[in-house]
């Protein structure tokens, strides 16, 4: 189902203005972007952009998230990132013109905004207020890949979780007087691929970081880190 934003639509022009190249462009300008902008819903494991698709559009995350993943020739996913309400991809292939370098999935409902790549370039790469945020941009993401870099750098499975754990508070954490909510709501095989490990592994270390106190799971699904979390050395 896609459905452009019309009258009928009171435009989100507070997630527009959130984009960091879009933050410095005026209420006028905001609203004509978001006008713009075709918004199609995905259900669930829906494939919203294949690795290798030609790149046409920046995707923009209105409501539910999306996780990035690469997948091997045996169809198991490794997950490089999960985008939650507010934020958006696909930016990086229309600045350097090639194609998607992963595939992205529904990770659950969601509603996605695609803006054009000529729409991109009109309001981006054409405006003097936002082409030098796209550097930020830059690091930003540069810092995601030396996070997954860091997973994958540790041989032991129970270190790769805590590292994993670690991502995902730094990403989704909502701190409280216990310790540290994480609201991503993972599966044990979805912690499992973005570790590269497997299911049971997880499973299995979990069970042994609730034991020692470190992680409770929730009834909702998420895992609060407890205090004895960060008490842990450092070096696990």
């Amino acid at each position: 189902m896609i459905w452009k934003t019309n009258q009928r639509q009171k435009p989100d022009g507070n997630i527009i203005k959130n984009i960091p190249f879009f933050s410095g462009l005026s209420p006028e300008e905001i609203n004509l972007i978001e006008s713009l902008i075709v918004k199609k819903h995905y259900a669930k494991n829906q494939i919203v952009l294949f690795e290798e698709d030609t790149a046409k559009y920046m995707y923009i995350v209105y409501s539910g998230k999306v996780r990035v993943v690469k997948i091997n020739e045996e169809g198991k996913e490794q997950i490089i990132s999960i985008h939650k309400k507010n934020d958006f991809f696909g930016e990086m292939a229309l600045l350097d013109g090639k194609t998607s370098p992963a595939t992205v999935i529904a990770y659950e409902d969601a509603i996605i905004g695609l803006l054009s790549k000529e729409d991109f370039e009109r309001f981006v790469l054409n405006n003097d207020a936002t082409r030098h945020k796209i550097i930020g941009l830059l690091c930003d993401r540069l810092r995601d890949s030396w996070a997954m870099i860091k997973i994958l750098s540790f041989d032991n499975a129970e270190h790769r979780v805590l590292a994993v754990l670690d991502r995902l508070q730094d990403l989704y954490g909502v701190m409280d007087d216990r310790g540290t909510i994480i609201n991503a709501k993972l599966t044990h095989q979805q912690i499992a691929s973005y570790a590269s490990v497997a299911r049971e592994t997880v499973t299995r270390i979990l069970n042994k970081l609730e034991r020692d106190a470190m992680i409770q799971a929730l009834d909702n699904k998420s895992i609060l880190l407890t205090k004895a979390f960060y008490l842990r050395p450092r070096s696990a």
